[in-house]
């Protein structure tokens, strides 16, 4: 190994290597440096992003969500609270209620996503992180206080606490209609703004109101949509998820952050994956030049090999030269580019020059997180590649002794 390793050296480093090999050669590490250096970034940005949803559905949605499996909504005194209330990791469990609804305000309206929550909603630390203007405290004396999402703020062109000017929230209700009166087959609540967060684009028209508010407007007064759990330790959270489904039974289910977002994230994994093939599929295009760069190394060392056999140098050894050579072309590549992929991703999570351009964004430049696991992978894949385009032109190595 150590005389195919010092041989396969020489041919790499030589001064007399035919030009055009020599070349070759160079492109190949290049191109599989910048592939690595590719690979580990994207991927890297992808782990970033997924992060960053966790981070925004941890300001959003509770650790744990328990609703019905069959109904929209459910009856809480059909659950025991006192029960899951009772198991060690539970810090809190709070009732919300979700529906979609009309918010008016002067000239102006638009369809809204209403959730009437309780006063647990208050101990929301990190939604309160990503409040625009005034606080989200909607459990006071007024008659319906509102916390809005910066898109109803903007579009209705609300202002926080303007009791002068209430906004309207119009909800169908469930008597017989009545064709002669229009007006009465709609409940509306009267209310002001209290304050106004901005999360993502896709809570911007969420209006967050007073449960029992919620289910005056909706007539469905003692519902709620889910029982949002919320924990001492997340490390924990998958035992307790157990603990607490056993519970409930069959009929509610309880989903953790992750379930809650399914969708998303299965999406992320999935555009991840044909990334990482597409451009697992590109180095692969690229690392054929070292196909080609060995296979015509062979032939102009084909004395050497001759002269390496008779001097006794078995078949596998002279092998193995050429399949050191491939990986010493393949290696250097992946080496350099992994190198500059983990710089790059070091330095845009450092200073973040990198910019998402959104102006309400959670954060300002591309999020990037690197995973060893996926690096590892990534890296032992690349030395399996070079190792198939490295050994036919080896094997070929072999049939000169042969001829000879």
């Amino acid at each position: 190994m150590k005389l195919g390793f010092w041989i396969a050296r020489k041919y790499f480093f030589s001064k007399k290597k035919a030009g055009f090999i020599n070349f070759i050669s160079i492109i190949s590490t290049c191109g599989i440096a910048l592939g690595t250096m590719a690979l580990i970034i994207i991927l890297s940005v992808f782990n970033g992003l997924e992060d960053l949803n966790r981070q925004i559905f941890k300001a959003f949605d509770p650790d744990l969500k328990i609703s019905s499996k069959a109904k929209k909504t459910f009856d809480a005194s059909s659950l025991n609270l006192k029960q899951i209330n009772g198991l060690e990791n539970i810090k809190s469990i709070g009732k919300s209620l979700d529906e979609k609804g009309l918010a008016r305000y002067k000239n102006a309206q638009m369809i809204v996503h209403l959730k009437g929550v309780d006063s647990v909603f208050l101990k929301n630390d990190e939604l309160q992180n990503s409040i625009l203007e005034g606080d989200n405290k909607i459990f006071k004396d007024e008659l319906s206080p509102f916390f809005i999402g910066s898109g109803v703020l903007y579009t209705l062109g609300l202002s926080v606490d303007d009791f002068l000017n209430p906004v309207s929230l119009l909800y169908p209700n469930n008597s017989e209609l009545d064709i002669l009166n229009p007006e009465s087959n709609i409940n509306t609540s009267l209310g002001s703004v209290k304050g106004a967060f901005a999360l993502e684009q896709q809570y911007d028209n969420y209006v967050y109101l007073p449960l029992k508010n919620l289910q005056i407007l909706i007539d469905k007064p003692s519902q709620i949509s889910s029982l949002d759990i919320s924990l001492k330790n997340q490390d924990n959270i998958d035992n307790t998820k157990k603990l607490v489904q056993e519970l409930i039974g069959p009929d509610f289910m309880a989903k953790d952050r992750d379930q809650q977002n399914e969708a998303l994230f299965k999406a992320i994994k999935i555009e991840k994956l044909f990334i990482f093939i597409s451009l697992f599929f590109i180095i692969g295009i690229a690392s054929f030049t070292i196909f080609y760069g060995l296979s015509m190394l062979v032939l102009d060392k084909k004395d050497d090999i001759f002269t390496l056999s008779s001097l006794g140098l078995d078949q596998k050894k002279l092998k193995t030269i050429f399949m050191i050579e491939g990986y010493l072309i393949g290696g250097i590549g992946i080496i350099i580019g992994s190198f500059l992929g983990l710089t790059l991703c070091f330095l845009q999570q450092k200073f973040g020059f990198v910019k998402l351009g959104m102006q309400y964004a959670l954060v300002n430049s591309y999020p990037v997180k690197i995973i060893m696991n996926d690096i590892l992978i990534s890296i032992v894949g690349l030395f399996f590649l070079i190792y198939l385009v490295s050994f036919f032109p080896s094997k070929k190595a072999l049939n000169f002794i042969k001829i000879r």
